[in-house]
């Protein structure tokens, strides 16, 4: 995709989504880390039923350390691998209370040696919880941008380079929210909406879905509680 292209693109979006945020529910830099934690292979929706509770009564590392895996695994049982996740959250707690003063640490390389805690997690939380121009890469981000052309990569990583090197400084901030929003809501697996796609004229996508006559679909993402 061409320079003047991928500024379009973004341009679009940002119309479309002025405001992009995360879906996932938290209230501090320790409840977002664990909401992303909980919600590798899982939906936003799925971690979000689960965590209220949780966090009402652990939402510092200290009281998820001391509330243990056992109570941990119960709160989260519904969400996919909840044994191995509760082991992790548990985990990185402590180490969180032993090495890092009870706060979520700002540099990659700590985040990413905390259990459960992956490059994807790790951009995640710099980026919501510390506001630094990370752009992570789910399979809706790795999907949008290889089907559009945006960067075309075989791997998260080399697609997450890729993106970094392109997306021009402006739109950086906000291009991993925009990407994810419109991967799960638009640009879906399946069956794309490429009818109703703000950036259809851009994306270099061959095989897009034909409009369906009287058929008519809205973008509503999700809002954050008390958003």
């Amino acid at each position: 995709m061409k320079e003047k292209d991928i500024d379009a693109f973004f341009r679009h979006l940002s119309a479309a989504i002025p405001a992009p945020r995360t879906e996932l529910e938290y209230a501090n830099p320790f409840t977002l880390l664990v909401a992303v934690v909980l919600s590798a292979q899982a939906t936003d929706a799925s971690v979000n039923k689960a965590t209220p509770p949780l966090f009402a009564i652990a939402d510092t590392p200290e009281k998820m350390a001391a509330l243990g895996e056992k109570k941990v695994r119960n709160f989260i049982k519904t969400i996919g691998l909840f044994n191995t996740k509760a082991k992790n959250v548990v985990a990185l707690s402590k180490i969180l209370v032993e090495k890092h003063g009870s706060q979520v640490p700002r540099a990659r390389a700590a985040l990413e040696a905390l259990p459960g805690v992956g490059r994807k997690t790790a951009s995640v939380v710099l980026h919501e919880a510390f506001g630094e121009n990370t752009i992570a890469v789910d399979t809706h981000v790795f999907r949008v941008a290889n089907r559009t052309g945006l960067a075309r990569a075989k791997t998260p990583h080399a697609v997450e380079d890729l993106l970094m090197k392109v997306v021009p400084d402006q739109w950086k901030h906000g291009a991993h929210h925009w990407l994810i929003l419109h991967g799960r809501y638009t640009c879906k697996a399946r069956k794309p909406d490429c009818p109703v796609c703000v950036v259809r004229e851009l994306c270099a996508y061959k095989d897009k879905t034909p409009a369906v006559e009287g058929e008519s679909i809205e973008f509503k993402p999700r809002r954050r509680a008390g958003s």
